[in-house]
Parts: C-alpha cells; sequence; structure tokens
C-alpha cells in the first residue's frame, strides 16, 4: 500500500472515530446542563430503595375520573392545574385571567424548543404525570381514597409540560417500557420518578427498580469550582 493510501486511510479511521463519537458527545453535554447535586442523588438513591418491588396489579377498574376532575385548582388558587403548569415550565408567557395563551417550552423530553398558542395546535404541549395516573393504579393507587387520588393527579411534583407526541408514546409506561428519547434528561427524569413514588408510598416491578437503578448510575453531579 502506497504512503498516500496509508494517509488516506488513517484519516478515514479518525474521521468515523470523532463521528461515532458525536451523539455521546452531545448527550453528555445534555446530561452536563440537567446535572445533579450529590445530595439531591443520594436523597434519589434512598428513596429508590425504599421503594418496596412488587408485580404489577391488573388495571381493572382504572378510569381516569377515579383520580378526580381532570386538571382542578387543587391548590385553590382560582387557576386550574394545567394552568399553574403551563405558567411555570413555558417561557416568554402571555397570560390572560389565569389562561395561558401563548410561550415557549424547552421541552425536556425531546430537548427541541415549542412554541405554544392556545387553539387547535395547542395539543403539541401537554402536561404528562410523570408517575402515570394508570401506573399508580396498578402499583398502589387503587387502596387511596378518591381525595388522595385527586391530590395525585395535581400534585407539581408529578407534572411536567413536554412534547404532545413524546407524552402520547410514552402513555401509561413505567422506566422500564418507556424513557425520554433525549437521554441527557433521563436521570432527571428518573430523580422524580422515585421521589413521587416514594412520597407516595407506590411500588415497583424488579424491571422497573432495575431501570431506575440504571439510570441514576449515569447521573451526572455538579461540581463547583473553587473560587
Amino acid at each position: 500500500m502506497s504512503r498516500n493510501a496509508v494517509l488516506w486511510l488513517a484519516a478515514l479511521v479518525v474521521c468515523l472515530a470523532v463521528g461515532a463519537g458525536v451523539p455521546a458527545w452531545s448527550q453528555t453535554r445534555v446530561a452536563a446542563r440537567y446535572a445533579v447535586t450529590a445530595e439531591d442523588l443520594a436523597a434519589g438513591r434512598a428513596a429508590l430503595a425504599s421503594l418496596a418491588v412488587r408485580g404489577r396489579a391488573p388495571s381493572t377498574g382504572y378510569e381516569r375520573e377515579r383520580f378526580g376532575q381532570a386538571w382542578a385548582d387543587a391548590d385553590r388558587n382560582g387557576c386550574d392545574t394545567r394552568n399553574d403548569i403551563l405558567r411555570r415550565d413555558l417561557t416568554a408567557t402571555v397570560v390572560e385571567d389565569c389562561v395561558v395563551l401563548s410561550g415557549t417550552l424547552d421541552d425536556p423530553y425531546t430537548g427541541v424548543p415549542i412554541p405554544f398558542a392556545r387553539g387547535p395546535g395547542s395539543a403539541e404541549v401537554q402536561i404528562d404525570h410523570v408517575v402515570a395516573l394508570s401506573d399508580a393504579w396498578q402499583k398502589g393507587a387503587q387502596t387511596w381514597t378518591a381525595a388522595q387520588r385527586e391530590a395525585f393527579a395535581n400534585d407539581p411534583a408529578n407534572l411536567l409540560a413536554v412534547d404532545g407526541p413524546a407524552n402520547q408514546e410514552k402513555g401509561a409506561g413505567d422506566a422500564a417500557t418507556w424513557l425520554p428519547p433525549q437521554r441527557g434528561y433521563r436521570c432527571v427524569y428518573a430523580l422524580r420518578q422515585v421521589r413521587v413514588k416514594a412520597a407516595y408510598g407506590l411500588w415497583v416491578t424488579a424491571a422497573e427498580r432495575d431501570a431506575l437503578n440504571r439510570e441514576l448510575n449515569r447521573c451526572v453531579v455538579a461540581t463547583v469550582r473553587p473560587p
């Protein structure tokens, strides 16, 4: 093989190696953007360890209505829960009498900015129950009172404005069956799930526990540079 051919082959190998590393580097940058503190991660690990591991109960009897009125004004601030979360998670919002008319969502699930405007296309932004209501029903919520289920359905800690199609794709999936497409956000997503489940005494399946533990092991811990 000629010297020029060797140099060309070496250059090709380098280019392929760099190209292969682009997605991983991109995801690392996203993960760094969503870095968590060591205390947050420790609390998440403790919460996960506290969860009972059991099989999924049947979904028999589940209806959305079992969790009360959709988007009730649970905190009695005069605005329904959906608009409360839109106002919290969107930027550059225009609000009229509690109703969010427009804004922009920096979607955590896909990493894509989504313009929101109330009207025919407003379903492009949806409010996700991070721990899905049906999943909660099958893992402990069947035994709750109606008031407890309504509080859970409207708890801001379990609610997130997200890309509509991604939310539809998730459905009632748990961490063993669905995770955000944006891998760098998965640590934060896992932390939210374990904290909510621990707070409400819900259980996890073995596969779900393993998936949550795997994502916690991939978390990027924020470091503070000395002055």
